[in-house]
């Protein structure tokens, strides 16, 4: 009963005075002194606490795997000089932010630029060197291709070694699971042995028609495990650059070509730029897998390469007694077959005739393919997969183009396909249409009063 009493006295106090100081106010409203409270964002006018403020926030976009950061700028409805002085700081500071996303939006931009043209460079460089290089080894075709697969194992680990040893290369990137990169050398093998087989019996005009495929299967696959939404105009320049490059390369041919081998070849092609891209979507997960396990790191190209090329040439060797048949080579026969030309690879011994422009040409292919593989990957972390294969695809019109001069060791140049300009139009108009980005306009700042 006492405790209740004494309650009841302090309630009745508390509101008497409360209640005194609003009388007060209201008679001489002028008159009470207005105060900063601790909050720079409340005043005390009387008894009575006013706060309220516009919130603007500015939010930077995670860079190489860094958490999100948000700015919040609390801007109070009178100009004192205190709050003023901190206002215009927390103003430059999401200036300072803003101006920041900004530069790394443009240096961003540039990057991927850059490295869509090298790869697009590097990738013409390869399709012309590969022609180049099958002139003297063109009774070796399967020992170019096995030279590509397992000389790369040796150069990529040597690179990664010295690059361990030089600290770029760390522990943890090392200690990644290898289940991933097990895959990656999987598909890369099926890959290449669905394409040898139907490579074997396409013509020359239909595999770069059916290659266009590889776009498509990127973007379903890309749909499906990475989330991604592709805007309409993406989707629109993806086609056109399709179409583009299947108008160059059929116009110069026949047109029956592409089914005279049967459907059943075409299908196996298909197929085999389902492995391909599948690969490159795979690649695109382990980098942003990295990114997680890594804290913000990101995983060196050449452990990726290394391990993926090493378990591509682990495949392969399982898959030697199909894939040598597919050349027509019988099985117990395939070691004569590579010494005899790994002896016109190097231009020695009795097997000479027919062999000349060895061994440069064949390691200029082997150079800038490594070039471009590496390219190609580099783009895939800094982008995505669907521009790799964009920059990839725009190589096929201009290598088109360069088989039509003079170039050594081909003999008579080829001529332009009667609609090469047409599908080159359309391919550019395919790509600008795939980069135009629409102008928004800017988003009003976000005020919130409590």
């Amino acid at each position: 009963m006492a405790a209740s009493a004494l309650t009841s006295d302090l309630n009745f106090n508390l509101n008497l005075n409360l209640n005194l100081q609003q009388a007060k106010w209201n008679q001489h409203p002028q008159s009470e002194p207005q105060f900063l409270l601790p909050n720079s964002n409340q005043w005390r006018t009387g008894g009575i606490v006013l706060r309220r403020r516009w919130l603007l926030e500015a939010v930077v976009p995670a860079v190489d795997g860094e958490k999100r950061r948000k700015l919040s700028c609390s801007y109070a409805l009178q100009d004192k000089p205190e709050v003023v002085e901190e206002e215009e700081e927390d103003r430059k500071e999401v200036a300072v932010a803003v101006e920041e996303n900004g530069d790394w939006r443009r240096r961003r931009r540039a990057e991927v630029a850059v490295a869509a043209v090298v790869t697009m460079g590097l990738g013409v460089g390869n399709r012309v060197l590969y022609k180049l290089a099958l002139v003297p080894l063109k009774q070796y075709p399967f020992f170019l291709a096995q030279l590509a697969t397992f000389g790369y194992v040796a150069v990529y680990f040597s690179i990664l070694h010295f690059r361990y040893r030089a600290g770029i290369v760390t522990d943890e990137m090392l200690s990644m699971p290898k289940a991933p990169l097990l895959a990656v050398g999987l598909l890369e093998a099926l890959g290449a042995a669905c394409g040898m087989a139907a490579g074997a019996v396409l013509s020359g005009a239909a595999i770069p028609i059916l290659s266009q495929s590889f776009l498509v299967w990127q973007i379903i696959l890309s749909y499906l495990f990475l989330g991604r939404k592709y805007k309409f105009n993406q989707l629109l320049g993806c086609l056109l650059v399709a179409v583009g490059v299947i108008i160059t390369v059929a116009s110069g041919s026949s047109a029956g070509s592409l089914m005279e081998a049967g459907l059943f070849w075409s299908l196996l092609m298909i197929v085999s730029f389902l492995f391909q891209a599948a690969d490159t979507i795979l690649k695109e997960v382990i980098f942003l897998d990295a990114a997680k396990k890594l804290k913000g790191g990101s995983v060196d190209l050449f452990v990726l390469n290394s391990y993926g090329s090493a378990f591509q040439a682990l495949f392969i060797c399982l898959l030697l007694p199909f894939l040598s048949r597919l050349w027509g080579i019988p099985f117990h026969q395939l070691p004569n077959y590579l010494s005899d030309g790994a002896a016109c690879f190097l231009n020695i011994g009795t097997i000479t005739s027919g062999c000349e422009g060895a061994p440069v040409l064949p390691l200029l292919f082997c150079i800038v393919n490594m070039g471009y593989n590496i390219s190609l990957l580099h783009l895939i972390k800094i982008s995505s997969a669907v521009v790799s294969s964009l920059a990839s695809t725009v190589s096929v019109p201009i290598s088109v183009f360069l088989f039509t001069l003079p170039l050594p060791y081909l003999g008579v140049a080829s001529s332009l396909p009667s609609g090469f300009v047409a599908g080159a139009v359309v391919l550019v108009m395919g790509m600008l249409i795939y980069a135009w980005t629409p102008s928004r306009p800017p988003m009003p700042s976000t005020v919130t009063s409590p």
